[in-house]
C-alpha cells in the first residue's frame, strides 16, 4: 500500500520533469542495510576512538543502528543512475538525485527498497563565492569594564557567572553546532582562543563552512566568544564541532536527511552536547509541509534523529522556533522530540518574545522545555561587530552553553539527567506551561543541587 501510495506520488510530479537545470531527490528506504563485514566488537571500524570512549564512559551500547549501509547496497541504488546525496544508517535511509524524475520508478523496483519518498527539487547545487565582508580587527563599540561585556544580561538571567568564577567554562566539552553556516569565523579575533575540533559540511561537502551563510557564525558567538570587555559566550573554553547542514537556497524535506546525517557525523566523532538553531513546518511544496498533529516526536525524521542522538549519550539542545505571531505559531521540528531540551526566548523582562514558538505537543508534551534571553540577544556578526538580533536560535546557544558548563562540573551524570535538573531548577517547574515550558532555568543552583545529589551518592556507597 505504502509503495502504490507514493508511485502515485511520483506520477503526480512528472509534469515537472527536467525543463532546464532541475534535479530531483528522493528519499530511498530501504529494507535492510546489506550484508556487512561491521562487528559491534570492532567499533574502530566505524567509529572514532573519542565516540568509543564516551559510549563506554556513559554505558550507551554499539549495536547495529551503528553500522554504516553496505557498498554494495550503495551500488545498487547507483545502478539506476542516480547519484548518492546523503544516507543514514540510523534509519536505513539514502537519499539519491537525478536529473530524470522516473528513476524513482527504477529504485522502487530494487529488491532491497521498501518505498521511496520525493524529498527536493531545484536547480543543481553549485559551489558558492565566499562573501568578502570588510572585518573589524575588534568591535568599533566602548570596550566596557566587565569580563562579559555587552553579553552580560544574557548570562546573569541565567545565574551563570557564578558558575564561570567556579572554574567551569566548558573546558574539555566536545560541541557540535548544526546549522546554516559559519561565514568569516576563521577571520574574527573573538575566535583566536577557540579549540576547533573539526568542520564539515553536509550539503556541499567540497565547500567551506566559512563561506555563505551568516546564522551559524551568530549562533556560535553565543557560546564561543572569548572577548572580554566585549563579549564572552556561555562556553568559551568548549571544544566546537562545526557543521552545515541547511541549504539556505530552498526549503524542502531533504534539510531532515542533512540534519540526520550532521547529527550522525556528530555522535561517529564523538560529541557531548549537540546545539541546532534549526527549525521546519512549511516547505516549498505545501503538500510536503507538516501539520499541528505531526508534532508528536515521531512522525517527522528529523525529530526522530534528534531523539536518536539523544539515545546515544547526546545532550541535544534544539530551538523551539519564532513562530510565535505566526499562522503556525508552534514549536517547529526537531523540537517536538521528547529526550531534547527545546529553548523559547524571552525579553529582558522575562516575559516570552512574542515570536517566540509556544507548545504543547500533539500528544501533550510540555513543550519548550526552558526560556533564556532572545530577544536583543547580543552576537557578534560576520564582520566582527556586536549586534542585537532577535529569535530562538540565540537563545538556545546562550542557554545550551551554560548546559555545556552544568555537565562539565557534574560528569557524573547523564545527558537525561541534566535535562531533569534544569527543568528542577526552572521558575515554572511547579507550574508548566504551553509559553515557557518550566521557565528560566538557574543554572548556578543546578549545580550546587548536583553537587548535594552526588555527595549524597557517594555518603550512601560510602
Amino acid at each position: 500500500m505504502v509503495r502504490n501510495i507514493l508511485l502515485l506520488l511520483i506520477i503526480y510530479i512528472l509534469p515537472f520533469q527536467v525543463m532546464g537545470e532541475d534535479y530531483y531527490c528522493f528519499r530511498v528506504y530501504l529494507k535492510d542495510k546489506g550484508d556487512t563485514l561491521y562487528s559491534v566488537d570492532q567499533p574502530e571500524a566505524f567509529l572514532s576512538k573519542t565516540a568509543i570512549e564516551l559510549r563506554s564512559k556513559t554505558s550507551i551500547p554499539i549495536d547495529k543502528s551503528d553500522f554504516p549501509i553496505s557498498p554494495a547496497c550503495m551500488d545498487e541504488l547507483k545502478s539506476t543512475g542516480a547519484k548518492v546525496v546523503v544516507d543514514s544508517k540510523w534509519f536505513s535511509t539514502v537519499v539519491m538525485e537525478s536529473a530524470d524524475s522516473t528513476v524513482a520508478e527504477r529504485l522502487c523496483k530494487l529488491p532491497n527498497v521498501d518505498s521511496v519518498k520525493w524529498v527536493w527539487k531545484g536547480e543543481h547545487k553549485a559551489i558558492l563565492d565566499s562573501v568578502v565582508d570588510q572585518i573589524s580587527s575588534y568591535p568599533s563599540d566602548l570596550r566596557l569594564n566587565n569580563k562579559y561585556g555587552y553579553a552580560l544580561q544574557q548570562i546573569k538571567m541565567l545565574n551563570g557567572v557564578n558558575l564561570h568564577k567556579s572554574g567551569f567554562e566548558g573546558e574539555g566539552m566536545r560541541v557540535a553546532v548544526i546549522d546554516a553556516g559559519f561565514r568569516n569565523i576563521d577571520k574574527i579575533a573573538a575566535y583566536n582562543k577557540m579549540h576547533i575540533i573539526g568542520t564539515h559540511n553536509v550539503v556541499c561537502p567540497n565547500e567551506s563552512v566559512y563561506v555563505g551563510d551568516e546564522h551559524g557564525a551568530k549562533v556560535l558567538s553565543c557560546m564561543a566568544a572569548d572577548l572580554p570587555g566585549y563579549m564572552v559566550g556561555t562556553a568559551p573554553k568548549a571544544s566546537y564541532l562545526l557543521i552545515k547542514s541547511e541549504d539556505s537556497n530552498s526549503e524542502y524535506p531533504i534539510e531532515e536527511d542533512f540534519w540526520a546525517a550532521a547529527a550522525e557525523y556528530a555522535d561517529s566523532v564523538g560529541v557531548n552536547v549537540i546545539t541546532s538553531s534549526l527549525g521546519y513546518y512549511a516547505f516549498d511544496s505545501e503538500k510536503m509541509s507538516y501539520h499541528h498533529s505531526d508534532l508528536n516526536g515521531q512522525t517527522a525524521q528529523i525529530s526522530r534523529a534528534a531523539n536518536m542522538a539523544a539515545s546515544k549519550g547526546i545532550l541535544v539542545f534544539c530551538s523551539a522556533g519564532n513562530e510565535g505571531n505566526g499562522d503556525w505559531e508552534k514549536i517547529t521540528f526537531p523540537a517536538d522530540a521528547e529526550e531534547v531540551y527545546t529553548v523559547g526566548s524571552v525579553d529582558e523582562k522575562k516575559k516570552r518574545s512574542n515570536f517566540s514558538s509556544v507548545g504543547l505537543t500533539s500528544d501533550g508534551r510540555i513543550k519548550p522545555d526552558g526560556m533564556a534571553l532572545g530577544t536583543n540577544s547580543c552576537v557578534i556578526d560576520p564582520t566582527g561587530e556586536i549586534t542585537y538580533p532577535n529569535g530562538t536560535s540565540f537563545s538556545t546557544p546562550i542557554l545550551a552553553g551554560m548546559g555545556i558548563c552544568l555537565w562539565q562540573a557534574l560528569p557524573w551524570l547523564s545527558n537525561k539527567d541534566i535535562i531533569s535538573l534544569l527543568h528542577r531548577v526552572s521558575s515554572q517547574y511547579n507550574h508548566p506551561d504551553a509559553e515557557r515550558g518550566y521557565g528560566i532555568p538557574d543554572i548556578y543552583k543546578a549545580y550546587k543541587w548536583g553537587l548535594k545529589d552526588g555527595k549524597q551518592r557517594l555518603h550512601r556507597k560510602g
